[in-house]
């Protein structure tokens, strides 16, 4: 038994001193790695990430054989693949700074949070569904980008100023054809309409399906970079989709879309009030009540 005591006493002395910094630094590592491997699997960079995989494990064999000139000739190649990749991949890099960018840290100690961004009513959402549905009928392209917590003021700057309260007529009037702001999209904070023609970042992801037109690889780019919702409607056949995190869905009838749009809004509504400040000064609030 002393012998057993002895062994875990040694052997645990070889491992270094671990406190709660160490533990909160792994964990930040933790989520950093995710977070750019999450990146990685959504850009063209998944693809050279298994060709370098690829070259790595030759460079094991390599090293383990001793090809002396194979492994002399990667270590010269190496020196420049760094300064390549961040060429080749510019785009991408560009895209995962403004994600980074557009992170509004100001709303983690507003006093108000409506001070900042105000939320999507029921009203809105349900002027929102009808417009995205009347234009389906005769197949009005249209692309409404809708804010939630990141900010969008680069995009609002790309286009032309409305600040018109949501109303189905008014979005049906400006995506109507051969109207000066029928191309673009349309950006919404809150319950108003911002801004018309805005220009959309658009997505390079390689895996998004070549029938899609500029439209939805507009609205599936601007949810590459925020946490935006974007309500499509397809010129071709009229068809309403959602573009959210990356990702398109198609949405088969208003009842689907009032439920998404009311539970998106619900939950960012529900992050809102849980800001830093706010719990700090309910605190404070409890603490005079009592």
């Amino acid at each position: 038994m002393n012998i057993i005591t002895r062994l875990m006493r040694d052997g645990l002395s070889y491992f270094p001193h671990i406190d709660v910094l160490n533990i909160i630094e792994i964990l930040i590592i933790a989520y950093i790695v995710y977070e750019i491997m999450t990146w990685i699997t959504k850009t063209r960079a998944w693809t050279l990430l298994k060709g370098l995989l690829i070259i790595l494990g030759f460079t094991i064999i390599a090293y383990i054989l001793h090809f002396d000139v194979i492994l002399w000739i990667l270590g010269r190649i190496a020196t420049i693949a760094v300064t390549a990749l961040i060429i080749i991949f510019a785009p991408e890099l560009r895209k995962a700074l403004e994600q980074l960018g557009n992170k509004n840290l100001m709303k983690i100690f507003a006093f108000d949070n409506k001070a900042i961004t105000d939320d999507v009513g029921e009203s809105t959402i349900e002027e929102l569904v009808n417009a995205a549905f009347t234009m389906s009928k005769p197949k009005t392209g249209a692309l409404i980008v809708i804010e939630r917590k990141d900010s969008l003021v680069n995009i609002e700057k790309t286009g032309i100023l409305i600040n018109g309260i949501v109303s189905s007529q008014l979005l049906i009037n400006i995506f109507e054809h051969n109207t000066p702001l029928h191309d673009g999209a349309v950006l919404i904070r809150g319950n108003t309409i911002v801004s018309a023609t805005c220009y959309l970042p658009l997505s390079e992801n390689m895996r998004i399906s070549k029938d899609l037109g500029t439209r939805h690889r507009a609205a599936i780019g601007i949810s590459e970079v925020s946490d935006s919702i974007t309500i499509v409607v397809s010129e071709e056949t009229g068809r309403v989709s959602v573009a959210l995190g990356g990702n398109l869905i198609k949405v088969n009838d208003s009842e689907e879309l009032r439920k998404e749009l009311s539970v998106l809004f619900e939950d960012t509504a529900e992050e809102k009030k849980s800001s830093l400040w706010s719990k700090l000064l309910k605190g404070r609030g409890n603490e005079k009540d009592k």
